[in-house]
């Protein structure tokens, strides 16, 4: 009897042991799944937070530039590397003759100023369109900056800044490239010259504004130039 019982057993026991449990695998999503809905997510955030800037009368930055500074902001407020929640964007896209400097309190999503601003004289005429991080080289540097301290300089009241990318702006505080105030940024100066006057690479403002933004901004606040030569890039080297 025992002879005719036991190979039925040795059958159930396989048929256990290779059948398949009914019981479903959890879902591995791909790492590039996950990056494209984590891109697709800071996307929909900076658009939710341009939509809702409060102008103050002002007009608006281009979502593009905006975009690629608050990117930056994030991983560089992630990082310790700034700390206020302050974002100054400088647009050189724009003729020099245009508001193209926004200063943004993003704590209430507020733009403060909107100013003209300077760029270096040989970075270009009223477009500008060549950079450089090399002392001597009379031109603008793009990029991300942190903002330091108060001075006074042979313009007055000044603003030191501290490029944050390698190769890129970090030799700013050696070239003496700050933030400070100049006649030539004024809008008697384009309707006289059709452009607006040029620095020797700092981002000059209208001396009845500089006061109020470089009070404003100074002290690790987040402060950068965009160009569209030049992508979101903060993937790559930063100062530490």
């Amino acid at each position: 009897m025992i002879y005719k019982i036991f190979p039925a057993i040795l059958f159930l026991l396989f048929s256990f042991s290779t059948s398949k449990p009914n019981i479903s695998e959890p879902k591995i999503v791909k790492p590039v799944i996950y990056a494209k809905v984590l891109t697709t997510s800071i996307d929909a955030k900076i658009e939710m937070v341009y939509n809702s800037l409060h102008s103050n009368e002002f007009g608006l930055p281009k979502l593009e530039s905006f975009s690629e500074a608050l990117k930056g902001f994030y991983l560089l407020k992630e990082k310790g590397l700034v700390q206020k929640d302050i974002l100054t964007l400088v647009d050189f896209s724009l003729s020099s003759s245009t508001k193209r400097l926004w200063v943004i309190d993003l704590t209430t999503n507020t733009i403060l100023y909107n100013s003209l601003v300077a760029h270096g004289r040989n970075t270009g005429d009223d477009f500008a369109s060549s950079f450089s991080n090399a002392a001597e080289s009379y031109k603008s540097s793009l990029g991300f900056y942190s903002t330091g301290e108060i001075y006074n300089g042979k313009h007055g009241m000044s603003l030191k800044l501290d490029g944050l990318e390698k190769g890129i702006n970090d030799n700013a505080r050696n070239r003496g490239v700050v933030m400070h105030a100049a006649e030539y940024v004024s809008n008697s100066f384009v309707q006289s010259n059709h452009r607006l006057g040029r620095s020797q690479g700092c981002p000059a403002i209208p001396v009845e504004l500089s006061k109020d933004i470089i009070n404003t901004i100074k002290n690790k606040s987040c402060f950068f130039i965009y160009h569209p030569s030049r992508s979101f890039k903060l993937d790559s080297e930063l100062v530490s």
